[in-house]
């Protein structure tokens, strides 16, 4: 039964993700490496879309890393009423259609919207431009960061963040000294999470970016227009570029978990030999 179940989950496996990942790389390199890198390159918008997303997804990484660490901090610390509405309410992006997110962002910032009136006076622009861009994407990611560390500090405890305090430290030397080198595995993993999703959104951003192209495309959204023009060696080589930002953070996220392992191994390990 074990052998059986194995060899189905690597059936499984090779036919959804390992066969198509590698047919992109095939098909983008079918051309060889010289109409490979033309594709990359020599197409302007194709260069427009891979460095506004070089833009965007860090921009929302950072602010999912300030919203997750205090959002984390405040539910793993604390107790305090609405507690739980505030955990519910991190979820809710996980239950929310990005097209939504999309849509309820220009009713918002849109020029019919709520705020487009003062937007449009003060000559600010966020639809269909890059701070709608970095809203829609950080909206959709920023459970993320929260999700990865809420655990991790639940389980660490506030002892030593306690003991700080009572030996006269104050609030930001208590973090950077006691809480941030606690956490920053679990931070650093939910960087790498967050930002692959933040890369590879396409719901959200399509409908806040007005899909202009040389403007507004991000690469997910420079893949679907150049497969909607029957340009299949662009979109593979675009695909190529976010399957292999896929693949390294595969790797980075499995040499972080091999890091944690190995730590609780010898933290266990120092205290059992503490105990004899």
């Amino acid at each position: 039964m074990r052998i059986a179940l194995v060899a189905f989950t690597i059936l499984v496996m090779g036919v959804l993700i390992v066969i198509p990942l590698v047919n992109v790389f095939y098909q983008a390199l079918a051309g060889g490496g010289g109409v490979y890198w033309r594709n990359l390159v020599a197409d302007a918008d194709t260069r427009h879309s891979i460095y506004l997303t070089l833009i965007v997804a860090p921009l929302a990484v950072a602010a999912n890393v300030v919203f997750g660490v205090a959002a984390a901090w405040a539910i793993a610390r604390f107790r305090f009423p609405g507690r739980t509405l505030l955990t519910a309410f991190i979820d809710l992006p996980f239950a929310v259609s990005p097209v939504v997110v999309g849509l309820f962002l220009v009713l918002i910032f849109g020029l019919q919207g709520f705020l487009g009136p003062w937007l449009r006076a003060h000559d600010i622009k966020v639809i269909f431009a890059i701070p709608g861009l970095v809203l829609a994407t950080a909206f959709v990611t920023f459970p993320v960061v929260a999700r990865e560390l809420i655990p991790v500090m639940e389980a660490i405890g506030a002892d030593e963040e306690v003991a700080a305090v009572s030996l006269g430290a104050r609030g930001w030397q208590m973090f950077s000294r006691v809480t941030l080198p606690n956490i920053k595995w679990g931070l650093l993993y939910g960087i790498i999470l967050c930002n692959a999703r933040a890369m590879g959104e396409f719901g959200a951003v399509a409908v806040v970016s007005g899909r202009i192209s040389g403007q507004t495309d991000t690469m997910p959204l420079r893949v679907e227009k150049l497969f909607q023009e029957y340009n299949m060696p662009g979109a593979f080589a675009v695909a190529s570029v976010l399957a292999s930002l896929a693949v390294v953070t595969l790797l980075v996220k499995t040499g972080l978990e091999w890091k944690t392992r190995s730590d609780l191994a010898a933290a266990a390990r120092e205290t059992a030999r503490g105990k004899t």
